[in-house]
């Protein structure tokens, strides 16, 4: 069996845009979609501004009855595989189930959902609390729900590495279609916007704690302050390129290679030598069959703190040498915050788009020659179509240590 994988489908609720065409409008604009938190319930947070989804309406996506059974970060999970599956003309019903699997990433789960509850639980009465708390706030509860309304009855699965978690989501899809799958629905969502989540974010010392939309979330940046949170990500359709063929499914672009490693250095601190960073990318090139002077594009992690993107910096240097200095960087991320395991899904579409467009997005809020001087980078700030545009490469990091690295190719 062919190991050649294809993305066919992209779904995307993001900040910046619901769906994938307003998402990638606002991106290429270098639209920010940060901006100070307008929930209700999150007046005492300490973190102000967010990258939080709007316009969002779970009645077009779902039934009352399903939606007052699951939580937000499902409902984001829900609507992004709807439009990913018919982004690729791809229907279930249409299919052997079980020859469609369904991976996704997961980290904070259903924090919103499981809030609400156990304030009933300590407020009330045990038996306020709803039945369905065990399923709704579980980080596999996207996986679960979206199994059962397509009837994915292949492999399914979760993949817990916070950032790097819609990376890693990737290669067990690449698993599943070489066992045998033809599709896989793959990506990761997350909503920890909640006051819970907002809480549990606050005890990180890269967040960022000012008031200042325009101000916050610079990766690379001499007046980096931190992340921003973020709710949303992306859901994709990951198929095996010959059933992709026979279809005649449109192609966005081809996976070749994925690595991880773990930097084994702190509950929280990225190591900042970036040496474990710099083996996932050679290793994800490698398996890939590409050298660094092949790569055409990174889409960093980008963390938004100084000593995060000293790490990162350190690391694309170990790879790529003094070429580092003429190679595009791209960090969408920044207009729409640090969406957890969202994160890379959502780097991972855009690389796509950008592949598939011939066109790299700008890092909205990104100074170039700051960037250059102080890291050697040269960090993309306007949109830019480059002379060759064929492979990309997507690097992730989750807190705790978690490295991860994509590399994509435009098809041919």
């Amino acid at each position: 069996m062919t190991n050649r994988a294809v993305l066919t489908g992209v779904g995307v609720v993001a900040p910046t845009g619901i769906g994938t065409v307003p998402y990638w409008r606002s991106t290429l604009g270098g639209r920010s979609g940060l901006r100070r938190l307008v929930r209700p319930d999150a007046t005492r947070s300490p973190i102000r501004v967010a990258g939080e989804v709007t316009g969002f309406e779970p009645a077009e996506w779902m039934t009352n009855k399903l939606r007052v059974q699951t939580d937000r970060w499902s409902w984001f999970a829900m609507a992004a595989a709807e439009m990913a599956l018919a982004d690729a003309a791809l229907n279930p019903a249409e299919q052997l189930p079980f020859q469609l699997s369904v991976v996704t990433a997961g980290g904070s789960g259903g924090n919103e959902f499981g809030q609400k509850e156990e304030q009933a639980l300590w407020a009330e009465h045990p038996s306020k609390v709803s039945a369905y708390q065990s399923i709704a706030w579980f980080y596999a509860a996207s996986t679960g729900q979206l199994s059962i309304r397509h009837n994915l009855t292949g492999g399914c699965g979760v993949v817990s590495a916070d950032g790097a978690g819609g990376l890693d989501a990737l290669k067990q899809a690449w698993r599943l279609l070489r066992r045998g799958s033809k599709a896989v629905l793959v990506g990761g969502t997350e909503a920890p916007l909640s006051p819970f989540a907002l809480t549990c974010q606050s005890t990180l010392h890269t967040v960022y704690r000012g008031q200042d939309p325009g101000r916050a979330y610079l990766p690379f940046s001499p007046d980096a302050a931190g992340f921003v949170p973020g709710e949303g990500g992306a859901l994709m359709v990951l198929e095996e390129r010959s059933h992709a063929a026979l279809r005649g499914a449109r192609i966005y672009a081809e996976l070749l290679g994925h690595a991880a490693t773990h930097d084994a250095h702190h509950h929280t601190d990225p190591a900042p030598d970036g040496v474990q960073l710099a083996n996932a990318i050679t290793a994800a090139l490698d398996r890939a069959g590409r050298d660094p002077d092949d790569v055409d594009v990174v889409f960093a992690d980008g963390a938004g703190d100084p000593a995060g993107d000293a790490a990162e910096a350190a690391a694309l240097r170990k790879v790529f040498g003094p070429r580092l200095g003429e190679l595009p960087v791209s960090v969408p991320k920044s207009a729409v915050g640090r969406l957890t395991s969202g994160a890379g899904a959502l780097d991972v579409a855009a690389a796509a788009l950008a592949l598939r467009s011939g066109v790299v997005p700008p890092t909205a809020g990104g100074d170039a020659d700051a960037s250059r001087e102080r890291y050697g980078i040269r960090l993309v700030t306007r949109r830019t179509r480059p002379e060759r545009l064929r492979t990309a490469l997507v690097v992730a990091r989750g807190t705790g240590g978690f490295n991860s690295a994509v590399v994509l190719g435009a098809f041919v």
